[in-house]
């Protein structure tokens, strides 16, 4: 599996100095290659067999596009399997799951091939006994929680339910406004804290009835933040700041999209001041009451989009998408 972590400390130009793993370590904000990832193979309710992947953008701000074809395929079975074709910066875990092939043992392989500036990179899927994951260790890869970690609440904690309101497939013509609704209910868990924090945050008395957006709660992040404010971000490895929040992204179409709001970024902004839960100082946004979202999206070129809107508690995300048709 692949598992790369970079913290960033300055942005020059289109370059990127990074640490901590050595001084000699650069990275860049455009011009590098993607990497495609395993990120192991989880079992639903049901018994089904999943092999869910992600993908490494080397670089901190260039967006790709990479249609299915030879540049952008799966090597057994279908070369479309659900994989993106427009890749946002960094790293971006758990994106999409494959069904295990009926008849797969731990000696086979799914083979996830990309090839972006010339280089070609393959992700090997397989159904390895230590490759399996569960909730907690996609928590603790996405740095909700510290590695090796656990807690009652960290396992009672189960996926946002995100509901996109509306037709799952819309036509329209380039520059017409495109409305987005999604509306997202939770579990409460994990409660809200920052990069570094320590457990949850907690209220004096009983916690498990302390709302995220209770006046208590609010008052002790803003504390945390303040404090953290005058301080360096204490973790080396990736750290997340713990909250539901939802956004929608491109997930297939190569063409301008924008969005009428600064939509939260979900992949791995380290960078202080950026609006991305791994980024230092930021916390999520006051939901509405019933917890619906709404925002409108544009297009420029023609073509066809998938947009994907993306529920986040923190540790767990949930996703719905729908196909956008743009016309001239």
């Amino acid at each position: 599996m692949i598992r790369r972590v970079l913290v960033a400390t300055a942005l020059l130009g289109g370059l990127v100095l990074a640490e901590p793993a050595s001084s000699q370590n650069l990275t860049y904000a455009r011009g590098q290659n993607i990497s495609p990832a395993y990120e192991g193979w989880e079992e639903d309710s049901a018994g089904r067999r999943f092999f869910v992947f992600g993908y490494m953008n080397r670089n901190w701000q260039e967006e790709l596009d990479v249609p299915v074809g030879a540049d952008n395929k799966f090597m057994t079975g279908a070369a479309d399997q659900g994989q993106p074709t427009h890749f946002l910066p960094r790293r971006n875990r758990f994106i999409f799951r494959v069904p295990v092939p009926a008849g797969f043992t731990e000696k086979d392989e799914l083979i996830w091939s990309l090839t972006t500036r010339g280089k070609t990179e393959l992700a090997y899927a397989s159904m390895k006994l230590d490759l399996k994951i569960d909730d907690v260790v996609k928590a603790s890869e996405t740095g909700a929680l510290g590695a090796g970690s656990s807690s009652p609440e960290v396992r009672a904690n189960t996926p946002p339910v995100l509901e996109v309101q509306g037709p799952r497939r819309i036509e329209v013509k380039v520059g017409q406004p495109v409305p987005l609704t999604a509306v997202v209910t939770d579990d409460g868990l994990p409660k809200v804290r920052l990069i570094g924090a320590g457990a949850a945050v907690e209220n004096e008395g009983s916690s498990s009835t302390l709302s995220s957006n209770s006046p208590v709660m609010l008052k002790q992040v803003e504390t945390l933040r303040a404090r953290r404010l005058v301080l360096p971000p204490s973790r080396v490895t990736v750290g997340k700041n713990v909250g539901l929040w939802v956004g929608w992204h491109v997930y297939r179409g190569a063409g301008k999209v924008t969005f009428a709001d600064d939509q939260i970024q979900t992949w791995e902004d380290t960078r202080t001041g950026g609006n991305s839960p791994w980024a230092p100082h930021w916390t999520a946004p006051k939901l509405p009451a019933d917890g619906k979202i709404s925002t409108t999206a544009w297009f420029y070129t023609p073509g066809e989009y998938v947009l994907r809107s993306r529920a986040d508690d923190g540790a767990l995300t949930s996703d719905q998408q729908i196909i956008v048709v743009v016309k001239p």
